[in-house]
């Protein structure tokens, strides 16, 4: 069925709704199709592309009718770009969808008895949102079908983001609507600049080329920071980027290099050279300030990333003789903002350089009951770890997509807090694990929280209190 059904037109297919990861659900002859680039209520014909006995996988090539609920992309780039594939859904049904998207997950997945799953709490912002953001230089500009068919010479250097399922093809950004400040300028600056001085884009099939990734940081109080990775040690040329962002951009507050000859574009293992500036930037909370380093991960939604963190805090209802555990601390930005709430906070952390950023954070914000660990957290949180500290009256957990660790889960059920509050990037894994954890806990509460507008993606926060 798959081999004969997979490049064949499906005619007329209704988009009855969204499913998870943003794809959309039709149905061709009761078998269902997921869509990309569709919206609930468009009739489109379909390009099967992965066919299984139980479901086809396709792509929208022909509108018959589009749905009375879209809305005009305001980005040039949209269809093409790998981010923001929701422009097409106005914003409150976005909402919903991810609301529902926490539902379809938990019913599907947690099978346990929930409360009604909270309405999404909403962005302010759905443009200009995001506080980081990472472009590749690259010396394979993807090109339309019509530029190729041309047969016209193109400049092939880009400096943009990944095409979707393309690693080695770059779209050439012109402007991003995700990040707002001097971004764009100092995005298009640099590139111009390196044309103009004929430096090398990086090649990423061969890995060669100076100029490889650029990261800029924002925060809401205005400062600036820019990261430049170079795929080769050439001081002369070096010294001539980091002199020209310098002088042409007086605003970025943090101004660092770093050269990357390495197969792959992480540099935590990597030393970074500050040019200029300060070696971090300041995000501000509440009246407290948090110290972001070029390895320091932060909520890449500054002003949502507040309402999280408020939801978090409001369902752990501490009055101020609790001791929290907030496990996968990060750089202590839950711990620090909860603290003084708590008797005291202990937070865990499988990396070390966040460990010592979130002790930072503490100091500078003149908190002085919060206690930082680093190790694995499946490892560190034992028998040993129980008895050296006073049992958790509340435990705030914040894993990675992927969940946590089984073994993280058992010892939960066996440490026996009299609360859970649950912070998840992904709704699935946090489902699995409510499972799990259904042996001794109910759900109270559940609040999706929308960090990325114009994406699909959606954060959830869930109380979980113990049975009695």
């Amino acid at each position: 069925m798959s081999r004969k059904m997979k490049n064949k037109i499906v005619p007329n297919i209704l988009i009855e709704r969204i499913a998870s990861e943003g794809k959309c659900v039709g149905h061709h002859e009761e078998k269902v199709v997921f869509v990309s680039g569709v919206a609930p209520g468009d009739i489109v014909d379909v390009r099967i592309t992965k066919g299984k006995s139980s479901f086809m996988e396709g792509e929208p090539v022909k509108f018959h009718q589009y749905s009375k609920d879209r809305i005009e992309p305001f980005c040039s780039h949209f269809g093409t770009c790998g981010g923001c594939k929701w422009q097409h859904i106005n914003y409150d049904l976005q909402k919903n969808y991810k609301r529902q998207q926490v539902l379809d997950q938990f019913q599907r997945i947690a099978k346990v008895q929930i409360p009604e799953v909270l309405p999404t709490l909403g962005s302010e912002k759905v443009k200009y949102y995001r506080n980081k953001l990472d472009f590749t230089f690259s010396n394979k500009k993807w090109l339309t079908l019509e530029q190729i068919r041309s047969e016209e010479d193109f400049d092939r250097n880009a400096l943009g983001f990944h095409i979707p399922k393309m690693f080695d093809k770059i779209i050439d950004v012109d402007h991003c609507y995700l990040q707002g400040g001097i971004s764009n300028d100092v995005r298009n600056e640099l590139r111009s600049f390196a044309l103009e001085n004929r430096l090398s884009f990086y090649d990423i099939r061969n890995q060669h080329g100076l100029l490889r990734n650029l990261i800029i940081r924002t925060t809401s109080t205005g400062q600036t920071m820019v990261i430049v990775q170079f795929g080769e040690s050439d001081p002369k040329s070096i010294d001539l980027v980091m002199e020209f962002l310098k002088g042409k951009f007086p605003k970025i507050t943090s101004l660092l290099y770093v050269i990357n000859t390495k197969g792959n574009e992480t540099f935590h293992d990597l030393e970074l050279v500050t040019y200029s500036g300060l070696p971090y930037i300041e995000e501000e909370m509440e009246g407290l300030k948090f110290r972001v380093g070029p390895k320091s991960f932060y909520q890449t939604n500054s002003e949502q990333a507040y309402e999280l963190y408020r939801v978090a805090r409001d369902f752990a209802s501490l009055t101020g003789d609790e001791i929290v555990y907030d496990l996968y601390t990060g750089t202590g930005t839950i711990a620090n903002f909860v603290a003084k709430q708590a008797k005291q906070v202990i937070g865990v952390e499988y990396v070390d350089a966040a460990i010592e950023d979130a002790k930072i954070n503490s100091q500078i914000n003149g908190i002085e009951n919060t206690l930082f660990y680093a190790g694995d957290m499946k490892d560190i949180l034992n028998e040993e770890f129980i008895q050296n500290h006073a049992a958790p009256d509340v435990i705030i957990t914040d894993p990675p997509r992927a969940g946590m660790d089984e073994k993280v889960v058992q010892m939960l059920l066996r440490l026996a807090a009299p609360k859970i509050v649950y912070v998840s990037c992904n709704p699935a894994t946090q489902a699995r694990d409510l499972a799990l954890l259904g042996e001794r806990y109910q759900v109270e509460k559940i609040q999706p929280v929308d960090m990325f507008p114009q994406t699909y993606h959606v954060e959830n926060v869930v109380l979980l209190t113990l049975k009695k």
